[in-house]
């Protein structure tokens, strides 16, 4: 009961890493806001809560929408006064070409989400935890710390979140305020699906055999370690960690670059 008698609010918490963490949080003794776009997926997670014995309830809300955002702190103010973790998880992925036929719509789009909604949800959020304190978690990605081929938007929203982690855990560290983030690196989730398509794909296969062998563990990383990484950081575990950014990546980017692993039949073949 690592969390008992705090408020936890997550957004794009309908699956995936989110929805993990809701699980996780809720175990752990927390009331969890649930908010996402996703309405009938959040539902979803909440419902799954209630029924493990949990306290959990399901908001809409677009992050990059700041009147949706404000009126989301207000409902939070009224409802629970304060709250004690926030954990800024919502965000969308899609590759765009090399940076001269990149859309303009979809590198403003990726954007608003990943790192305008992580700080309007910071900025709306935050007045109800200067009081107490407490743990903000913002969820970057190993390409905000390097770049990916034809994603210079998410590549460029993940990076930028990193630092805006850094300038939260300046400003807010006085105020008994902890921020941090986590980069996760390839996880089993349903934007990988959508990204590179499902196990049952063709595609979707190809693209795990590629990550499995490049990843020093030889596996994807499960939702569920990601939301371990989550708890340690909202709970007091983490009391004198603050402005960092976890790398949950598997190992990946540990090396320079792949140098013999291209040429090693046996590091090729011998993965999970």
């Amino acid at each position: 009961m690592r969390l008992k008698n705090k408020t936890a609010v997550i957004t794009g918490s309908a699956t995936g890493i989110g929805a993990a963490t809701a699980y996780l949080f809720a175990k752990e003794g927390a009331k969890v806001v649930c908010a996402d776009v996703n309405v009938e997926d959040v539902q979803k997670t909440v419902n799954e809560i209630k029924e493990a014995g949990g306290q959990a309830e399901a908001r809409e809300l677009d992050v990059s929408d700041a009147d949706q955002v404000e009126s989301f702190a207000q409902y939070l103010k009224e409802e629970y006064e304060t709250v004690d973790v926030l954990f800024n998880n919502a965000g969308v992925d899609q590759e765009g070409g090399k940076v001269h036929e990149y859309p303009i719509e979809l590198f403003d789009r990726i954007l608003a989400v990943d790192l305008r909604g992580t700080f309007l949800v910071s900025k709306f959020l935050l007045p109800l935890m200067m009081d107490r304190g407490g743990s903000i978690i913002n969820t970057t990605s190993m390409s905000g710390r390097a770049a990916d081929l034809d994603r210079s938007g998410y590549n460029a929203a993940k990076g930028g979140v990193i630092n805006f982690t850094k300038a939260l855990a300046i400003d807010y560290g006085r105020y008994g305020i902890r921020a941090n983030s986590i980069a996760p690196g390839t996880i089993e989730t349903p934007l990988i699906d959508k990204l590179a398509g499902s196990e049952e794909e063709d595609e979707g296969q190809e693209f795990r055999d590629a990550q499995k062998w490049v990843t020093p563990l030889g596996r994807l990383g499960a939702p569920e370690e990601m939301a371990s990484v989550a708890l340690f950081l909202a709970s007091d575990e983490s009391s004198f960690v603050t402005g960092e950014n976890i790398l949950a990546d598997g190992g990946l980017q540990a090396y320079t670059w792949p140098g013999k692993m291209l040429i090693d039949k046996s590091w090729k073949e011998n993965i999970k």
